[in-house]
């Protein structure tokens, strides 16, 4: 398989569990809570993993800019439907403004490693 193909995979997973790390954060209420600071210590430990394994063939900047964009969608997708957290305008334009980078990175970038 296409080293770039199985990178993209492995950031994938990486946003996933770094996702799923954040939103048990919520739920281990300031480390409160053992079982949901457990699983946010093993998420976030293997996200961090995988993004090592990323950055071996995509650059770190374009890796580190697709994991925080698209991170910070679905987080904020997680925080509206799962906790009830509102987003107003502001919210909305800067998380539109975020998916426009992480697209032109992927559109037009070089540097982006396909």
């Amino acid at each position: 398989m296409n080293p770039i193909y199985m990178a993209y995979g492995m950031l994938a997973l990486a946003i996933i569990t770094e996702v799923t790390g954040s939103t048990f954060l919520v739920k281990s209420e300031g480390f409160t809570k053992i079982g949901p600071s457990l699983i946010v210590v093993i998420t976030f430990c293997i996200a961090f993993y995988l993004l090592s394994q990323v950055i071996k063939v995509i650059p770190l900047g374009i890796a580190y800019a697709i994991w925080a964009g698209v991170g910070i969608v679905l987080t904020a997708v997680i925080g509206y439907f799962v906790f009830r957290q509102s987003l107003d305008v502001p919210a909305l334009v800067g998380i539109a403004l975020i998916v426009s980078g992480v697209i032109v990175i992927n559109l037009f970038s070089h540097s982006a490693g396909h």
